[in-house]
């Protein structure tokens, strides 16, 4: 079966999220692109479902065979607008993806940083829970004080009665 997505399969078949699988371990950045169009495919699927959905249907139209074709097309159209990148979605993804890879730094690395003085040494977190929650008793409590400005509730505002509408400001 050609797919229009690279040589990846439909996100919905097992085999084909084993190669994707197999293709990440030997070059990621393909693999990245990859699941990234394949997602954009997904979302835009799901949004041409919600735009179909949304659409008042009379008794006439509606039958089993037609949604189905109809989901088939969809699924076809969104490969097709990710394929040729239309929305940009995957290139944000992919974007957004290495950007928080690069950032990334291992547990090892962190570790050799620590052990080189290049990071601060962690605070201890206390353990006791008297230290650390917040009283429950009234005088122990902070005071929430109003402004000075001359701030009050709006209920307590001159002219507003009873039946005072907050979307009238």
């Amino acid at each position: 079966m050609d797919n229009p997505v690279g040589n990846t399969r439909s996100y919905l078949d097992f085999d084909g999220l084993g190669q994707l699988k197999g293709q990440a371990r030997q070059d990621a950045k393909a693999a990245t692109r990859e699941t990234a169009q394949q997602f954009e495919a997904l979302f835009i699927q799901m949004m041409m479902k919600s735009m179909r959905d949304s659409v008042v249907k009379s008794d006439l139209s509606e039958n089993a065979p037609l949604d189905s074709y109809q989901s088939m097309f969809d699924k076809e159209v969104s490969v097709q607008l990710a394929k040729r990148n239309s929305m940009g979605l995957a290139d944000m993804l992919v974007k957004n993806l290495e950007q928080q890879q690069a950032a990334t730094v291992s547990t090892a690395e962190m570790l050799k940083m620590r052990e080189d003085g290049a990071l601060p040494p962690a605070k201890p977190i206390s353990l006791n829970p008297k230290e650390t929650a917040l009283p429950l008793n009234k005088e122990h409590r902070p005071e929430f004080k109003l402004p000075k400005s001359g701030a009050m509730p709006l209920n307590m505002m001159p002219g507003l009665g009873k039946n005072f509408d907050r979307n009238s400001l």
